[in-house]
């Protein structure tokens, strides 16, 4: 199993120390989100400050750029990094699209899959020198010359994936990607009986094995040193779910434990501002379907019981001891191009 850790993007006078760090800790790599700060930039200090972690953002926002724009940083990143770089995308919600970036909204799904896409043909023509005729509905790309294609890498091109919540996304992933990266809004019966069987079917359709594609996230893990630690992260991950569970894209998961009447509830508490109520709403059994939970010494059996045969990376904290990382690492997993 891979095990990711996230990295702060607000120094990144500190990434050249944390990334080497976290290399010598045994992660096998290292993910930054797009919010407050750029996140592509921490990986790039981390790429020539490690040796073995892989890069990935988790997620870029596909389409504040261009995929000319992402394909470039991508490369960029694998070349600096001899091969360990993942690209992540996310579609972000209508609102951000149009009043934070200013970009047109459109259905996310069709237009990131024309944006995948693009971004591989661009890739293809990099690498192999074809001409660059990309025709898709959202995207064209017809010029490239050798003033502008970069270097070659020294590995094989970066990997791809997006963030998917629905169906639809689930669907682009399976098609066109290397993998997804799931919410944490996610419980094993969910993945189970939805998630699994329609990935599976969409791989099916491309003759790709599901030992080629991976599947991130998927859960909450909440951990710690001692049993103070995993009670305070277990009131977060309560208020999380009490969050995410108010909004309508998300009702799919409750559904699937028959919680539909809690999601609306939630949803008139969040309308009206009560926020803590929301979190009460939630009980402690909830948060059990939602996470993996145990201190350090008994989280790998949890790990393995919740996650087990279903997920092929997780996230856990920076502090998480170097002798429990290289355990969970040893967790098998379907995917199979796993380092270590």
């Amino acid at each position: 199993m891979k095990i990711l850790t996230g990295v702060p993007a607000e120094r990144l006078d500190t990434l050249p120390k944390l990334a080497s760090q976290l290399d010598d800790a045994g992660f096998t790599g290292i993910s930054t989100q797009e919010n407050r700060h750029n996140p592509f930039l921490p990986l790039a200090i981390a790429a020539v400050h490690s040796q073995n972690l892989e890069l990935r953002t988790n997620v870029a926002i596909a389409f504040a750029r261009s995929p000319m724009v992402a394909a470039g940083l991508a490369w960029d990143l694998q070349l600096a990094s001899k091969g360990r770089f993942v690209l992540g995308l996310g579609s972000q919600v209508k609102g951000h699209n149009v009043r934070r970036f200013s970009v047109p909204w459109s259905p996310p799904a069709p237009r990131i899959r024309d944006y995948v896409c693009a971004v591989q043909a661009i890739w293809k023509c990099w690498n192999e020198g074809t001409p660059l005729a990309y025709e898709g509905p959202h995207y064209q790309f017809s010029l490239m010359t050798p003033n502008f294609t970069p270097e070659p890498l020294v590995s094989d091109m970066p990997t791809i994936q997006i963030a998917a919540v629905g169906p639809a996304m689930m669907n682009v992933a399976a098609d066109v990607c290397d993998g997804i990266m799931l919410h944490a809004f996610c419980t094993p019966r969910y993945l189970k009986r939805e998630i699994l069987p329609r990935l599976e079917s969409r791989l099916a359709n491309r003759q790709l094995n599901r030992t080629a594609f991976e599947i991130s996230g998927g859960g909450f893990v909440i951990t710690g040193a001692d049993q103070e630690s995993v009670d305070q992260q277990f009131e977060w991950v309560r208020a999380r779910i009490g969050f995410y569970g108010s909004t309508p894209a998300y009702w799919p998961v409750l559904e699937a434990h028959d919680l539909g009447d809690l999601g609306r509830a939630l949803n008139r508490l969040s309308k009206a501002g009560r926020w803590q109520e929301m979190t009460q709403l939630i009980p402690d059994d909830l948060v059990h379907e939602f996470a993996a939970v145990g201190e350090h010494q008994h989280i790998k059996q949890q790990i393995e019981t919740h996650f087990g045969g279903m997920v092929d990376c997780i996230s856990l904290p920076r502090d998480t001891p170097p002798d429990l990382i290289q355990e969970l690492r040893t967790l098998p997993t379907p995917y199979q191009a796993i380092q270590g």
